[in-house]
């Protein structure tokens, strides 16, 4: 059979040159398809003497078959170029870092209290807490605190409304924790070891109070305890919060309606630089009031100052974590800024803990 190789010379030229899958599938029809030349040729085998119509089928078959391999291989290296034209347009290098996403942020004060637990719970302390709305005898009565009192003073404590004739015992927003410990006392008895951390609420406004801030107070009665207990836990106290090898306080004689004897306690520390470093230097700083419970108060408790007696202490959590952290303005606490928490905030799976560290 004469012009195959001319024939296979013109197919596989034209599949050489097909620039898309569309030209391509125009030389498929060309060649193979029904009404195409070569197809055409092997309808003709059918009128040859059968030794003939052998040798040209064999022909027109190879003649096929390679055409076809040449229109895959095509097909292929078509759609191998697309997509490297595609992926060129639309690359992306996955070695880059992605995008952090926002994340929050534990606020300075929840922290400071986490600290603060983690501390007296290595102590023995547990946790009590109260309500913040208290009634009158719960916030002032049972704390030995004198009707005259300033603190009992509308320009100090804010009370709760009572309509006219209304004989109840007024309720008002507790104006420190020492309520809890009146509690933790009447439910539990004696002996008991507990802090009281939470809100408190008191008439105060400027750079160094707010009219809601945070304190703990902390509370341990049993047979024998002296000053010397309070004094040795306020030392390991604040040697593990302010993570120093050591701490000197001193004790100034002071007054408060729940105890007595009742002490100021400061802290020995400098401010060189504008820096303040604890236990160092020639500078003294009140931290926090303390004292033995008053024996009126365990009365008011239910537990007998003949046989039991213990220490009491409240230190601002807010003015601490202050003093740690190095926050100069105590109302950015309470502003909602994200920029002032995420600042001074603290990542929300680093629980402090004695043997981890603190404030990771």
């Amino acid at each position: 059979m004469d012009g195959l190789d001319t024939l296979k010379a013109k197919y596989l030229t034209a599949v050489a040159n097909a620039v898309d899958e569309s030209a391509l599938e125009e030389v498929r029809v060309a060649a193979l398809g029904k009404k195409g030349e070569i197809s055409a040729m092997m309808a003709t085998l059918g009128k040859m003497e059968p030794d003939a119509r052998k040798a040209a089928g064999a022909m027109l078959n190879a003649l096929k078959d390679e055409i076809d391999a040449a229109l895959r291989a095509r097909k292929a290296g078509l759609a191998d170029a697309a997509l490297d034209a595609r992926l060129r347009t639309e690359w992306l290098d996955v070695t880059l870092p992605g995008r952090p996403r926002p994340r929050g942020t534990i606020h300075p004060v929840s922290q400071v209290m986490d600290e603060l637990t983690a501390i007296f719970a290595d102590m023995g302390f547990a946790v009590a807490e109260g309500p913040q709305v208290e009634s009158d005898w719960y916030n002032f009565d049972a704390l030995n605190i004198p009707p005259e009192h300033p603190a009992r003073q509308e320009h100090d404590t804010f009370f709760m409304h009572r309509a006219p004739g209304d004989n109840r015992p007024p309720h008002v927003l507790r104006t420190h924790t020492s309520p809890v410990q009146i509690r933790a006392m009447t439910e539990q008895g004696a002996p008991i070891r507990v802090i009281a951390p939470g809100r408190v609420y008191r008439m105060d406004m400027d750079q160094t109070h707010t009219p809601m801030f945070h304190q703990v107070e902390g509370l341990a009665i049993d047979r024998d305890i002296s000053m010397a207990n309070l004094k040795w836990v306020l030392e390991e106290f604040c040697r593990a919060y302010f993570e120093v090898p050591s701490v000197e306080l001193r004790f100034r004689a002071s007054h408060f309606p729940f105890t007595e004897p009742s002490a100021e306690v400061d802290i020995r520390c400098s401010w060189e630089g504008g820096q303040l470093k604890i236990g160092q230097g020639d500078k003294w700083m009140e931290i926090l009031g303390s004292g033995m419970v008053h024996p009126k108060v365990l009365q008011a408790a239910g537990v007998d100052p003949t046989q039991w007696q213990g220490f009491a202490f409240g230190m601002g959590i807010d003015r601490i974590a202050m003093l740690k952290y190095g926050i100069p303005d105590l109302r950015a606490f309470f502003e909602s800024d994200l920029r002032w928490l995420r600042h001074y905030g603290f990542a929300a799976l680093d629980m402090p803990d004695l043997p981890g560290g603190l404030s990771r």
